[in-house]
């Protein structure tokens, strides 16, 4: 509704340059008017209508010439001596530019709309790939479509279901990185709390400091071999031990290393004056954590926990290295059949683009219904 209101209030308004800028929509108008029609074309190639249409974009473009010229010799007084400048030819100018925009709409639809359906209907019922770039891409995209469907599930199974899991072991783990001693504790519990601290910052730095894709492969062959170790046959270990499974692990290990650090900083930044407040209150240093830091904490976080699902949909791509079937594996596997790599690319960036920015909306309006505003950029975390 907001972008409708905006297109709505941009429509209405009184710009500066709107010669100008409806004249190149004029010349677009005209540029797509040459180019030969289809049989799915519904403004035939000569007629009496089509060349109404071209005359009207032709007189806007000689008018707003006119407007030009003038502006050139009134440079210091147009708006007073210009007869364009007036409020009445205003008026006309808004209503011609309507009229434009229309027909340079009509033109592009009957043109290039047209033309790439009745090329999408050509090439899906072709007999082998054709040979130029689009046709083919749009054949490959449809005998291959169970392929790209496939991955593009398991991509977003991976990215969800990854991030979830991640949040979850990044709690467990950021409660581990900020513990500090006590006044009430035994050894034995500093000694823990230690033990603790020291694991989960060298987690954070091993993970984040090495490849996703390294720490896929590693994480599939260990599993793979532990379980061959412990006497399970190679296919009894592909079905316990799958790509999968493997690739889900991968990535919300991943994943909690670098929410650990976001959940931290959104920790850090709570003023220590509260958790001391709680602790005056007779709280403990876990329920201070629980019920004062970590609510707020989370909070400041949110923009940056909810783009690692974003994170995740780009960079589980990597899996496909470990054998997961998802998009970038499908695509590659659609490349080796066809021998045809540059088409199936750019459906895969397509995707993988569509994808990230759906994400992205959903975020936002997630983090706007709990307070936050979720960030527009597209970080990697590798």
């Amino acid at each position: 509704m907001k972008t409708i209101n905006r297109l709505a209030s941009f429509i209405k308004a009184d710009h500066r340059y709107v010669y100008l800028g409806t004249s190149v929509v004029a010349a677009l108008g005209l540029a797509f008017s040459q180019r030969n029609p289809t049989p799915l074309s519904f403004l035939a190639p000569t007629g009496i209508f089509q060349d109404c249409l071209w005359a009207i974009l032709w007189a806007w473009i000689v008018v707003s010439a006119a407007a030009l010229v003038t502006k050139l010799m009134h440079w210091s007084d147009y708006r007073e001596t210009s007869p364009f400048a007036s409020e009445r030819f205003h008026r006309v100018a808004r209503l011609g530019s309507y009229v434009v925009a229309a027909i340079a709409a009509i033109f592009f639809v009957d043109r290039c709309v047209m033309s790439f359906i009745d090329l999408v209907q050509v090439s899906i019922v072709s007999d082998s790939n054709p040979s130029d770039f689009l046709s083919s891409l749009v054949y490959m995209t449809y005998k291959s479509g169970d392929f790209f469907i496939r991955g593009i599930e398991i991509t977003i199974a991976l990215a969800t279901l990854g991030t979830v899991i991640a949040f979850f072991l990044a709690l467990l783990f950021v409660f581990l990185r900020i513990q500090t001693f006590d006044r009430v504790d035994n050894d034995l519990t500093r000694f823990f709390k230690s033990i603790g601290r020291g694991f989960a910052t060298i987690y954070s730095t091993i993970v984040r400091g090495t490849p996703m894709m390294v720490q896929g492969l590693l994480i599939y062959y260990a599993g793979f071999t532990v379980l061959r170790g412990m006497g399970f046959e190679t296919a009894q270990a592909n079905q316990i031990w799958s790509t999968f499974t493997a690739g889900l692990v991968t990535i919300s290990l991943n994943s909690t290393a670098y929410m650990m650090e976001v959940l931290r900083g959104g920790i850090e930044s709570i003023d220590a004056g509260q958790a001391e407040a709680a602790r005056s209150l007779g709280l403990s240093q876990w329920q201070a954590m629980r019920k004062v830091v970590f609510p707020q904490g989370i909070k400041n976080a949110i923009p940056a926990l909810t783009n690692e699902l974003i994170i995740n949909i780009k960079d589980s791509s990597v899996l496909s290295v470990i054998g997961v079937f998802d998009l970038m594996y499908a695509t590659t596997t659609v490349a080796g059949v066809y021998y045809r790599q540059m088409e199936v690319y750019c459906v895969a960036l397509v995707v993988y683009l569509i994808l990230t920015l759906v994400a992205s909306r959903l975020l936002e309006a997630f983090g706007k219904k709990l307070g936050a505003e979720a960030p527009a950029t597209l970080p990697s975390s590798n």
